[in-house]
């Protein structure tokens, strides 16, 4: 057994890209092959998307949460079709949400808000190439912030708005703060002396185009979130309300989708605006918050406003892009000598990624913990209705190995194998009474997926299929049940003293 390189080390894009095209499995697709597309742009868990023009480039990322690796930059030439090029961030700070990603100077930057138990608080990366390596996290000290914007003012100074349409200056180079924090707009105050109160519940977005600056915030109603809009020459302002505010809502409770967070806006390769932002699915929320596109266009007096067909439907590309029909690569052999941009640890502890090594067959991963609720497991977005999974392993020692469905640590159902014994797992606890004697060290686990009737296998080494007796409905496993702004993921586990060798995870879509 020879042990290989880091496991984080960046692979280069076309390295990433056969990748991708080999593996066949995953999500899925949103180019339908005629110049048109159908929503999501990027299935699955990927919310409060942020986008980056650079050149005839997007990148995209979208809030990592309790997942390390995380901030997981996508890359598009024509904003429907996204492939994954680098988890920009490999230590675990805590929950990352609503991010934003710019360049400035010739270096990327991300600006991360961060959630650690109590403290809430804003860290920077930076690199020279999008595709790494990214610095270490760097923590600004605004405690209390949250959302942050990047923006060039007027004067080519830089600033950096957060929640509570705060803003406050950066040094030159980004890393820094200078002053103090100096509230900048109440944006929605037209809608409030009108006796509607419109709170403002996540940081604005700042985008500059022309001679204008516009502050986009995503506000709190009875009825769900809406977006507001205010415009200003200088981004000390003063701010001027959109007449037509809101100017999108989240929709109705019946409708396909349920939209919602911070929206990015973004010129698409012919001159089109687009706007990208995140929904439910209407009877699949447990497939997180995915990405959603659609078109944005800019009215005479300097406003927009959102058009074309509902988000359900095809809409026509964004002209003049040229892109591929890349898959999501979650199936894996575990023989790429480094952590596939497709796995993440769930709620990561320091020295969290130190668990896992290759060797020459295959991914040990160190146990931890007594169970799946506890040691951390080793999961992948998926964007699917239906799907089939499967997981070959080898157990070293008394540690237990399995595969899941994992929302958080109280909401999961799965088999693990274990001393001589065959676990059943089902909402966050295992049903002893369950359990079924098997042999060896070498098992098969697989998981079928149809519409939220979740069932599994087992196989002792090469031997026949085994049915579990449990059949579950996992339709309540998602934010509204479980309170957490979570998807429902496939996860790896190994807990317990022991050392698993997972051999191969192959992932593949049952949807028509």
């Amino acid at each position: 057994m020879t042990p290989s390189s880091p496991l984080l080390q960046p692979a280069p894009l076309s390295t990433v890209t056969l990748q991708v095209q080999r593996d066949g499995g995953g999500s899925r697709q949103p180019d339908r092959g005629d110049g048109s597309f159908c929503n999501p742009i990027v299935a699955g868990d990927h919310p409060d998307p942020t986008l980056l023009k650079d050149g005839p480039d997007y990148y995209m990322t979208a809030s990592s949460l309790q997942s390390c690796p995380g901030v997981l930059i996508c890359h598009s030439r024509d904003l429907v079709n996204w492939t994954p090029i680098t988890a920009a961030l490999t230590q675990p700070l805590g929950s990352v949400s609503a991010m934003d990603l710019v360049r400035h100077g010739g270096r990327y930057f991300v600006y991360l808000p961060v959630l650690q138990g109590r403290r809430s608080a804003i860290y920077v990366i930076h690199a020279e190439d999008i595709r790494g390596p990214w610095s270490p996290p760097l923590d600004l000290g605004l405690d209390g912030c949250l959302d942050p914007s990047h923006v060039v003012g007027e004067d080519g100074r830089r600033h950096l708005f957060v929640n509570g349409a705060r803003r406050i200056e950066l040094s030159d180079d980004g890393l820094a703060t200078h002053g103090e924090l100096q509230f900048a707009h109440r944006i929605g105050q037209q809608q409030r002396e009108r006796g509607t109160d419109l709170p403002v519940s996540e940081g604005p977005r700042l985008l500059r185009r022309g001679e204008f600056f516009y502050m986009i915030s995503a506000l709190a109603t009875s009825e769900g979130h809406v977006l507001a809009v205010a415009k200003s020459r200088s981004v000390f302002g003063p701010w001027e309300d959109c007449p037509f505010n809101p100017i999108a809502s989240a929709g109705d409770a019946d409708a396909p989708w349920c939209t919602g967070g911070r929206v990015s806006l973004v010129e698409g390769p012919g001159g089109d605006w687009w706007m990208a932002c995140h929904g439910h699915e209407h009877g699949y929320r447990t497939l997180g918050r995915q990405t959603l596109l659609q078109p944005i266009e800019w009215t005479r007096d300097g406003w927009f406003r959102t058009v074309g067909a509902r988000l359900d439907r095809p809409m026509r590309k964004p002209r003049g892009g040229c892109g591929d029909h890349p898959a999501q690569p979650l199936s894996d052999d575990f023989r790429q000598n480094r952590l596939g941009l497709q796995w993440s640890f769930f709620d990561a502890g320091p020295g969290e990624l130190l668990r896992a090594r290759y060797a020459d067959d295959g991914l040990l991963l160190r146990g931890k913990g007594s169970g799946p609720h506890d040691c951390s497991p080793l999961t992948c977005r998926v964007g699917d209705h239906s799907y089939v999974a499967e997981l070959d392993f080898e157990l070293d020692g008394t540690v237990q190995a399995g595969l899941a469905l994992f929302h958080d640590t109280r909401g999961f159902v799965g088999i693990g194998i274990g001393d001589g014994l065959v676990h059943t797992y089902s909402y966050g606890q295992e049903h002893r009474w369950m359990r079924q004697p098997t042999q060896g060290r070498h098992h098969r686990l697989r998981m079928t997926h149809r519409r939220h009737l979740v069932s599994f296998h087992h196989a002792a080494s090469d031997g026949p299929w085994t049915q579990n007796p449990w059949l579950r409905d996992i339709s309540t496993l998602h934010q509204n049940g479980l309170g957490a702004l979570l998807s429902l993921r496939p996860a790896l586990f190994a807990a317990g003293p022991g050392e698993v060798r997972f051999r191969h995870f192959s992932y593949q879509s049952l949807d028509a």
